[in-house]
């Protein structure tokens, strides 16, 4: 017997009992960047010689850099459901993306309203719908009193459990302190939500922004908040963890971390060109003992100094297979 659908983590919940043993689960996504070249048309060969490019800390040439910039910028607003894919391939074209992704975020609404039992299906419509917003803001820590004024957690969280369990929303949690190991050492009461899918983050923006970035691929207010996103998007896709880093008072904070063996890796999202002081910070600081070298991401070609590998943004979706040769 083959079970599958958008609701699944929520169904299976339902089940009595499972033959242990024989059955398999496989955790399906929307499709990656890598899938987007291959739709694009681009062989296998190409695709891995960005990872070589990143072994072998060899910088892109000017061509290669534009031409995978502009392919991921397309991605960042597409995103991978299938059907959006699909329609650009065909035509070409950003026309009717934009209707396929608002018709896609009705039916996840539709599917809470049918779904969400025993729960207030608002609050779960409220949550999600608030997540680009939340983004978009400099502290990017979910606020529940940016939902609703005098809002308490207890109030949401079995909301946001349905919709990380229904696989609308993603997680990513926050360290009690940067040392290894990531899981058991996270304080519950602070994370960041994203969408899983960052064309969908795109087509809830307001409709001049979404016109921009479609026109001009000027990313402007969001454009921190849409790249942490894809890094986070990416991270899931490659079954890495999401965590995160900030210091009670605010002079160190670290957008992702992933590990090897037998290291902690702080990964930065640059979203302009300013100094990386709290990477920096975490890579010197004896304190953190677990934390040997970092990553940063942004706008820039392959490079590394001072202990920290730089990869343009495209290079998000290999950071998994970059680790394990370290």
């Amino acid at each position: 017997m083959i079970c599958s659908g958008s609701m699944l983590g929520i169904n299976y919940n339902k089940i009595h009992s499972n033959s242990v043993g024989y059955k398999t689960d496989y955790e399906m996504y929307s499709m990656d960047f890598e899938e987007f070249l291959w739709a694009k048309g681009y062989k296998q060969e190409c695709i891995d010689n960005i990872l070589i490019h990143m072994e072998q800390l060899k910088p892109f040439s000017d061509i290669q850099l534009n031409v995978y910039k502009n392919l991921f910028l397309d991605y960042c607003v597409l995103g991978g459901m299938p059907a959006v894919v699909k329609n650009y391939i065909s035509s070409n074209s950003f026309s009717n993306t934009l209707n396929i992704q608002r018709q896609i975020m009705l039916d996840y609404e539709e599917d809470v309203r049918k779904y969400a039992i025993g729960l207030d299906k608002t609050k779960i419509l409220s949550v999600y719908r608030s997540v680009p917003s939340q983004l978009a803001k400099e502290n990017k820590k979910f606020q529940f009193n940016k939902i609703e004024k005098n809002a308490r957690s207890r109030e949401y969280s079995g909301c946001i459990d349905w919709l990380i369990d229904a696989r609308v929303i993603m997680q990513c949690n926050c360290l009690l302190y940067p040392e290894l190991p990531l899981k058991g050492n996270i304080d519950e009461s602070k994370y960041k939500l994203y969408y899983p899918d960052t064309g969908l983050l795109v087509a809830n923006l307001d409709e001049e922004a979404q016109e921009d970035l479609r026109m001009n691929k000027n990313l402007g207010v969001y454009k921190g908040a849409l790249y942490e996103n894809f890094v986070a998007e990416a991270f899931l896709k490659q079954g890495l963890g999401l965590f995160y880093y900030k210091k009670e008072n605010s002079s160190l904070e670290e957008d992702f971390f992933a590990r090897t063996k037998d290291s902690l890796v702080p990964i930065e999202v640059k979203s302009n060109s300013n100094k990386s002081k709290s990477l920096s910070s975490l890579i010197n600081n004896e304190n953190y003992h677990d934390i040997h070298f970092g990553i940063k991401l942004g706008n820039f070609n392959i490079g590394f100094a001072n202990n920290i590998f730089t990869f343009p943004y495209f290079c998000s979706f290999f950071i998994k297979d970059f680790l394990k040769t370290k």
